[in-house]
């Protein structure tokens, strides 16, 4: 290999460019693209549902959380990776690669016979995930023109939503079956990613061809080093952080080595040139950088808030875990919903920022909306708040990843996609942390002051002067949350207390939830401003939209 940028030929059969590419042929690829997507995603709901049985059964209670750290740690660190590898060898071997490799950990997964080798098993899956999240956006660029995107695009958001409904049921369902076709019940929340990956696997593998611009370097072995350097301590920190303390000195310390890897990855960047895991041309354009910068900030605000909304509808409104899934529906169908108005939008206008306004003023609107949650407030105005959530996340984070590729070089579109997905992951991953971390911070306060309030209450006092009712396993426990001793391992207790003796304590849960929502909806305020700032690149409308320009004849064609 050398160190000059060279494109490949394009290959001989996929002659038209990509506006003419075979609609068919798209629909398939779409169908591999949203497998591979809906595997990934799934595996993180599914295995979240089934996997205090699973720690059970293989006698490790204690050790459960890594089985989900090392899945997070991995996936994120090769994010990043994958898109320059598909850059240099191709997106069709990268990703079925990627597809190999999340099968052959689901396989030893499901065949695990301990938490520990359980945890090395799951960090094999997202060793393989991250390629599976940001090759999708890869293959789909080098499919569709740039304005045409967001319509394709606008599904793999719908993914995440659908996995989100589907992901707890199917969990729930694995882990109660005691054994299925020799195998206990709980293994098959692993081996179910066989079938859906060779599928997947199988339409990527025959029906895309060679990319345009593909490139051939040296590979950046001294950036993927420093990277794993930067990220693994950090991303440790983060996940430990809520239980060690942020302030503690092992928390520190963890922090401090994150970032000297940082300032080792930055430097290996600048010497790699254009073989950089992420070229540092990328972010001299001000879209790219800014755009990224928005996307970090999204996607903590966005998986924070997200993490404690079923919270929300589990301990506070006592729905089960199916029934939570399902109160997710309404987002899936406003992720559906805003990208069939934001697509045709982007194809006939050429305009996108517009777009992604509106999508964070609404975004802005529903975590305000969520903040005034209470344990009295319907579940029919909680589902339209999370619809106008999803009609937001929609019309933003489909149209940013449009933003975001008119500052990449053809040459660095694998890496562009996959900064994409890497910033977003690593948003959500601190988002989920510190977010969840403030809930718990802040609930033993609100559970108490509620406690305090509730006492001139005549039904509390009755309830409280009761023996019968104080004498109940149930309600003790109750009882010492009124110093702060909130027990949040298992609120099953709430099933059998006291409804007088539990409304306070559910009013606290509400009103630490509330103080997480509120700053979630300053953090994407933040990003509005900053999305903002660029000005907008505009495009030409399609080809055929009203007093359009043709695209397919003013920009590189996109050979699949």
């Amino acid at each position: 290999m050398t160190d000059t940028a060279k494109p490949d030929s394009p290959a001989p059969d996929s002659g038209a460019d990509a506006g003419t590419v075979d609609k068919r042929r798209i629909r398939l690829i779409m169908t591999g693209l949203l497998l591979g997507l809906f595997m990934a995603a799934l595996d993180q709901t599914i295995i979240s549902a089934a996997l205090r049985t699973i720690a059970d059964d293989l006698d490790g209670p204690s050790e459960q959380a890594w089985a989900n750290t090392s899945y997070m740690i991995t996936s994120v660190i090769t994010t990043a990776l994958y898109g320059k590898l598909s850059d240099i060898y191709g997106r069709r071997p990268v990703y079925v690669s990627a597809v190999g490799i999340f099968i052959l950990g689901s396989v030893l997964s499901g065949l695990a016979q301990s938490m520990t080798t359980l945890a090395v098993f799951r960090g094999i899956q997202g060793l393989g995930a991250g390629g599976l999240m940001s090759l999708a956006f890869a293959i789909l660029t080098d499919l569709v023109p740039l304005t045409e995107r967001s319509r394709y695009q606008a599904w793999f958001g719908a993914v995440f939503g659908v996995s989100a409904v589907i992901g707890p049921v199917a969990g729930g369902f694995f882990a109660g079956l005691d054994s299925f076709l020799g195998a206990t019940g709980w293994r098959w929340a692993f081996f179910v990613n066989v079938p859906i990956g060779l599928a997947a696997a199988l339409l990527i593998g025959t029906l895309v061809r060679v990319q345009p611009n593909r490139t051939r370097h040296k590979f950046d072995i001294a950036g993927l080093l420093a990277l794993i350097a930067c990220l693994l301590p950090l991303l440790f920190a983060v996940e430990q952080g809520p239980k060690w303390g942020w302030t503690d000195q092992g928390t520190l310390l963890l922090f401090g080595l994150g970032a000297v890897g940082l300032v080792l990855f930055l430097l290996a960047q600048k010497r790699a040139a254009d073989a950089a895991l992420l070229p540092t041309p990328m972010f001299r354009n001000p879209l790219f950088s800014v755009y990224n910068g928005v996307n970090v900030l999204i996607g903590a605000a966005v998986f924070g808030a997200l993490s404690v909304l079923p919270l929300y509808f589990q301990m506070v409104k006592g729905l089960s875990p199916t029934e939570a899934g399902l109160m997710m529906l309404p987002q899936t169908l406003g992720i559906v919903v805003a990208g069939r108005i934001a697509g045709p939008y982007v194809t006939k206008t050429g305009r996108y920022k517009v777009v992604l306004l509106t999508g964070l003023v609404l975004m802005v609107a529903a975590t305000l909306w969520f903040g005034t949650l209470t344990v009295d407030t319907s579940l029919w105005l909680t589902g339209v708040a999370a619809g106008l959530m999803g009609f937001g996340i929609g019309l933003c984070w489909q149209v940013m990843l449009i933003a975001i590729q008119t500052g990449v070089a053809p040459q660095y579109m694998g890496a562009g996609m996959g900064s994409f997905t890497f910033f977003r992951q690593i948003g959500g991953t601190a988002g989920i942390a510190v977010f969840l971390s403030m809930f718990f911070g802040a609930v033993g306060e609100k559970v108490a002051a509620a406690y305090r309030d509730a006492a001139s209450d005549p039904a509390f006092a009755a309830a409280l002067n009761d023996p019968s009712v104080t004498g109940q396993a149930a309600n003790k426990v109750l009882l010492g949350a009124r110093d702060g001793a909130v027990p949040m391992d298992d609120s099953s207790f709430l099933d059998h207390a006291d409804p007088r003796l539990a409304k306070p304590f559910l009013e606290g849960l509400a009103e630490a939830m509330q103080t997480v929502f509120v700053v979630s909806a300053v953090m994407l305020l933040i990003a509005l401003v900053l999305a903002a700032v660029p000005k907008e690149k505009r495009r030409e409308p399609a080809a055929g939209a009203p007093g359009g320009a043709k695209e397919q004849g003013k920009q590189p064609a996109g050979k699949n």
